[in-house]
């Protein structure tokens, strides 16, 4: 089984050209499922946006609501509020010094 010289990288070279063609074969397969699920993912998104959109138009009237009552709480009793948004304010610190 003596092989010469030339038959071993002549076996060599097909063996680096078959290899170079699968790699070839599976980047492109990479690449279409790739985009395949980036379209999937824009898909997605685009769908959560659209139902977050339309949660939150659902809910903006009382939104608005509980807002005017809590400014006009909030104007009937500036002490109460003041001291409500400094024990937020502390509890929102406390957080963040924890993290």
């Amino acid at each position: 089984m003596a092989s010469t010289r030339e038959e071993i990288q002549s076996e060599l070279e097909d063996q680096v050209a078959q290899l170079s063609k699968q790699v070839a074969a599976l980047t492109k397969t990479m690449s279409k499922r790739s985009a395949d699920v980036l379209a999937d993912g824009r898909e997605s998104a685009s769908e959560l946006y659209g139902e977050l959109h339309d949660r939150f138009y659902e809910a903006l009237p009382g939104i608005r609501k509980q807002a005017r009552v809590a400014q006009k709480t909030a104007q009937d009793n500036p002490v109460a509020a003041a001291l409500v948004g400094v024990a937020v304010f502390g509890l929102l610190a406390a957080l963040l010094v924890r993290r």
